[in-house]
């Protein structure tokens, strides 16, 4: 089994490692994930097909938001003291999904501003061994109020460069 950095919700960066649970790992997918400091593991449920007995194309946006949590845990931001709001998020959809199946959504940070962060997902499913589809949201945060936007401090900023460096990622700043 490769070395694959996963981060279930919850867990420290510093001690990722693949669930006992996760069927084994195969080359293509340490190439296409292999620069995402976290990856969210998340199984498909029977009650997230749609009509089209395929995953419905909201599941993606709540996967998202799942793996945008893990990713602000790991760099221990997720305090709920924090306020942040999506201000945009686009979609594209590769392949079809279907269950049973287990994605595993890579997130990283495309570009950090000065009081949003632009965040890269990547899904790549279990079953069918390639990307399914990609994403990409604007997260703008806010103040404690939030009415107004609030910049990263130098610590946060820090921590989230340091963080993407563990893969060898560097957003853009």
């Amino acid at each position: 089994m490769l070395g694959i950095p996963v981060l279930p919700v919850g867990e420290e960066v510093k001690n990722r490692s693949l669930p006992a649970d996760l069927p084994t790992v195969n080359e293509p997918l340490a190439t296409e994930l292999a620069h995402y400091p976290v990856i969210h593991h998340q199984p498909i449920h029977w009650g997230e097909m749609d009509a089209f007995n395929h995953l419905n194309n909201v599941v993606f946006y709540r996967y998202a938001e799942s793996a945008r949590i893990a990713y602000l845990q790991a760099l221990g931001m997720f305090d709920g003291s924090m306020v942040t709001v999506l201000a945009q998020s686009s979609y594209q959809y590769l392949r079809p999904v279907v269950y049973p199946d287990t994605l595993l959504l890579g997130v990283r940070c495309q570009r950090l501003g000065r009081t949003s962060i632009v965040m890269e997902y990547s899904y790549y499913s279990m079953a069918q061994s390639l990307v399914v589809a990609t994403a990409e949201a604007v997260v703008v945060r806010l103040d404690s109020a939030g009415k107004d936007k609030l910049p990263w401090s130098s610590a946060e900023r820090a921590r989230l460069l340091a963080l993407e460096a563990t893969v060898g990622h560097t957003p853009k700043v």
